[in-house]
C-alpha cells in the first residue's frame, strides 16, 4: 500500500487517526511516533525527520531516540536504554550510552530540533518537549475471533 499526502501535518494527522491495517493480524511492529508536531520517528523504515527534513542518525542514535519517544513520555533508565539500543546485557557502564546521547544531542541541536534529551540524575534520560504531546500512529488491534 502506498500513501501520498500533500504535507507533513496532513500525514501525521491522518496516520494518527487511521484504522489502516499495517499487515497481517498480530504483525504490527513498532509504532510511528510524532513528537511535538515536528519530530517524526518511523522505526520500521528507519526514518527520523524534523519538519520533513531527514536527520542522519546512526542505528544506535535512532534506537535511543525512539525509546525515549515511546508513550508515555517518562524517564528511561540507563539499563533500559542500553538494552533497547544495543540489544545486550548492561554491565553498569553507561559511558557508551552517554557518548551516543552526546552525539544525538549535537545532531538534534544542529538541525534546529526544539526537543531536548534531558539527563535525570541517578536514573537515565527523558525527552523534554516543553509540554508538547505525543501522538502514536499504529495499526489497530486485530478483532477477536
Amino acid at each position: 500500500m502506498l500513501l501520498l499526502f500533500p504535507d507533513y501535518a496532513t500525514a501525521a494527522r491522518t496516520l494518527s487517526e487511521s484504522d489502516l491495517d499495517a499487515g497481517p493480524p498480530g504483525d504490527h511492529g513498532p509504532a510511528v511516533t510524532t513528537v511535538d508536531g515536528g519530530l517524526f520517528i518511523d522505526p520500521l523504515r528507519l526514518d527520523v525527520t524534523w519538519n520533513g527534513i531527514p536527520l542522519r542518525l546512526t542505528r544506535l542514535e535512532r534506537a535511543v531516540l525512539a525509546h525515549l519517544a515511546e508513550a508515555p513520555l517518562r524517564a528511561w533508565s540507563h539499563e533500559h536504554l542500553y538494552r533497547a539500543a544495543w540489544g545486550d546485557t548492561w554491565l553498569g557502564d553507561a559511558s557508551a550510552l552517554h557518548a551516543t546521547v552526546k552525539r544525538l544531542r549535537r545532531k538534534l541541536r544542529d538541525a534546529g530540533v526544539t526537543i531536548f534529551l534531558e539527563s535525570v540524575r541517578g536514573v537515565g534520560f527523558r525527552l523534554d518537549t516543553q509540554g508538547a504531546g505525543v501522538v502514536m500512529a499504529q495499526a489497530p488491534e486485530p478483532a477477536p475471533g
